[in-house]
């Protein structure tokens, strides 16, 4: 099964969006700050992690810096999740080393998508 660390501060997007991936068969763990999910990464290894990048503490910027950065937990793939829509937003996730970027809120067939794109690319690298 497909592990995904959802990383996101709103307890309505979180149970929301947890809910809907966990239907399609996604095991889901859970960090609702940047440093937790720093930890969680390490600790929990997932195939995949959702950020959102607005976080309180350290954000969603600086936590996929820090993740990219460590050996542990470079290979793991990252999509950035912002409200934030704007062309400069997608250059700026993708510059901090996130793999993938999709906004708030939820279009949730295409996100679907982008995590079968991102967790096939994780698993053949």
């Amino acid at each position: 099964m497909t592990r995904i660390l959802l990383i996101e501060d709103n307890e309505l997007n979180r149970d929301m969006l947890s809910r809907r991936l966990q239907k399609r068969g996604y095991e889901i763990v859970m960090a609702v700050d940047g440093e937790t999910g720093v930890a969680m990464a390490q600790s929990e290894a997932p195939d995949l992690i959702l950020m959102d990048m607005s976080l309180p503490g350290i954000d969603g910027w600086e936590a996929t810096r820090i993740l990219k950065s460590a050996p542990a937990t470079r290979q793991i793939p990252i999509m950035a999740l912002t409200a934030h829509a704007l062309a400069s937003d997608r250059d700026k996730a993708l510059a901090v080393g996130c793999d993938e970027f999709d906004t708030k809120p939820i279009d949730l067939p295409r996100l679907l998508q982008k995590i079968a794109t991102l967790v096939k690319r994780g698993q053949s690298a």
